[in-house]
């Protein structure tokens, strides 16, 4: 799959990934190969990022909107930062 993670101010990350999961309005869901289409919005939280080569990345977001389409996935978010760990 494909990931874009934007703010207002830049493009935080672009890659291949093999999962993401997303603090999202009605609860927290993850986004694996051939996901249906979805737009949700995104509640205050964490965004876990598995890259294709099994690198695991961390972003916390205070709001934001994701799409998911063919493969494709954008996250718009809010006041991101990325953060080491769990």
């Amino acid at each position: 799959m494909k990931l874009d993670i934007v703010t207002p101010e830049k493009n935080v990350f672009s890659g291949k990934i093999s999962l993401i999961s997303v603090p999202g309005a009605e609860g927290c869901f993850e986004v694996l190969p051939n996901h249906a289409p979805i737009l949700s919005l995104l509640e205050e939280g964490k965004i876990k990022v598995i890259t294709e080569d099994g690198q695991k990345l961390f972003f916390q977001i205070e709001s934001g909107v994701i799409e998911v389409k063919s493969n494709k996935i954008i996250v718009l978010a809010e006041k991101l930062k990325e953060v080491t760990g769990q």
